[in-house]
């Protein structure tokens, strides 16, 4: 045991030196073209900082039903008083927010503070990805990409993925929820590849699926990134059984919180609230006659999901006579492949294990979505349940960008950063609420 223990300390060790290494650059033949494109890049993303930093100051009260969850969790109670949106549950005479309750206990210091009028949730959303950011620098570093590289891969992250939508609209509960996940789910990854805490980045993993279920099927993933190169995937030997126990237990732990959570206001561990969900009068959608109709997860959903995910391309309306004024948004988002394009590039993966347990990882996680009776609406120029298996994706593409591949990369995220500048430009003109 003493040996395991010097082995697991040396290594880590071994990890924090090398993220402290300045890995040497590789010299390309557009290495020019890529600076002209990352001055374009960063012009637009200091642009759409700049929309970001508008929106958090312009932040209303009354938005997000975390606070009132917040302020119902220290008064002791698990029903709240009011519904700031639309999706609140009506179960016995009492309404509730049906979403997991994680990310209303890291506001309750803000609602303590402020009460239910606290409208600083768009400040936390930029804390809670300013946080993920850094996160995603130092995995990098532990990586060994080259910075050049590296750069280009965190304004993918930060600016040309659904993380910048899911920020600027953190004042409502279903956005929050995802700075919430992506967060500790990015911070497990780091955890294991350089500390290698799996107590911890097991509890993390766990805070994740209290803010968004899908992110419990990271834990794989996680668990591989863990395992040194020369080990089994699968074993019984003490250190795969540690490892196993260290990681899954809080996780249990989690799904047993959840489960008790739900028995307590739905009388049935299985029961989230969905199928209570009221919306105001006036305010429903075709969510809500799906929910009620057809169910939460059909195969009806499914080519609806299929083409919002992977092929509908940017959408905006154009109305008048003449059809030359902007209307509107498509509300059900661009999908990913057109709005992120860059994600095309893990086509060029190397099969090596991590790269192969994470594609079967985002399998696992598109397979309930694409059943899902809701894509993300309402969305614009994005797919933001695209944001539960970002992490993996990322992982892939630092082991897979070389210098070879870094043009394609620049091109295809400085286009990226470019359809979201138009995007936020036409809602600032046509719908300035959104």
């Amino acid at each position: 045991m003493t040996d395991t223990f010097l082995d697991t300390r040396t290594e880590a060790l071994t990890r924090r030196m090398r993220s402290r290494v300045q890995v040497t650059e590789t010299r390309g033949p557009y290495d020019g073209t890529v600076r002209v494109l990352l001055v374009v890049a960063l012009a637009m993303t200091a642009a759409l900082a700049a929309g970001l930093l508008l929106q958090m100051i312009g932040e209303t009260p009354g938005s997000n039903s975390y606070a009132l969850l917040a302020d119902a969790f220290m008064n002791g109670r698990l029903h709240v008083t009011d519904c700031f949106d639309i999706d609140c549950a009506v179960y016995d005479g009492r309404q509730y927010v049906v979403f997991p309750p994680a990310p209303a206990i890291l506001a309750m210091p803000f609602v303590a503070v402020f009460g239910t009028s606290f409208a600083g949730f768009i400040a936390m959303a930029m804390a809670l990805s300013g946080a993920a950011l850094l996160v995603w620098w130092r995995i990098f570093k532990i990586l060994e990409v080259e910075r050049s590289t590296a750069i280009w891969l965190m304004l993918a992250i930060a600016v040309a993925s659904p993380l910048y939508y899911v920020t600027i609209r953190g004042d409502g509960i279903w956005f929050m929820a995802q700075c919430v996940a992506f967060l500790t789910s990015s911070a497990a990854i780091w955890l294991v590849l350089d500390r290698r805490s799996l107590v911890l980045a097991g509890a993390l993993i766990g805070v994740a699926f209290l803010s968004r279920q899908f992110t419990i099927l990271l834990l794989p993933f996680v668990y591989v990134l863990h395992l040194r190169g020369d080990q089994r995937l699968i074993g019984f030997s003490r250190a795969h059984i540690a490892a196993v126990l260290k990681l899954g237990l809080p996780v249990l732990a989690a799904i047993a919180i959840y489960l008790v959570y739900n028995y307590a206001r739905f009388g049935d561990v299985l029961d989230t609230g969905y199928a209570y969900i009221t919306p105001p009068a006036g305010a429903e959608n075709f969510l809500y006659g799906r929910a009620q109709e057809v169910g939460l997860f059909s195969a009806d959903y499914l080519l609806f999901n299929f083409i919002h995910f992977f092929v509908q391309g940017f959408g905006v309306t154009f109305t008048g006579p003449y059809l030359t004024e902007l209307g509107e948004l498509d509300p059900l988002g661009t999908s990913i492949l057109a709005a992120s394009p860059f994600v095309l590039l893990a086509i060029f993966a190397p099969l090596r294990r991590p790269v192969v347990i994470g594609a079967l990882t985002i399998a696992a996680m598109m397979l309930p979505m694409l059943l899902y009776h809701s894509n993300g609406f309402t969305q614009y120029n994005a797919q933001r349940y695209f944001l539960d298996w970002l992490p993996v994706l990322a992982v892939i593409l630092a082991l897979t960008i070389k210098a070879q591949l870094r043009p394609a990369l620049a091109v295809l995220v400085t286009y990226a950063i470019g359809l979201n500048a138009v995007t936020f430009a036409i809602a600032a003109v046509t719908a300035p609420a959104a």
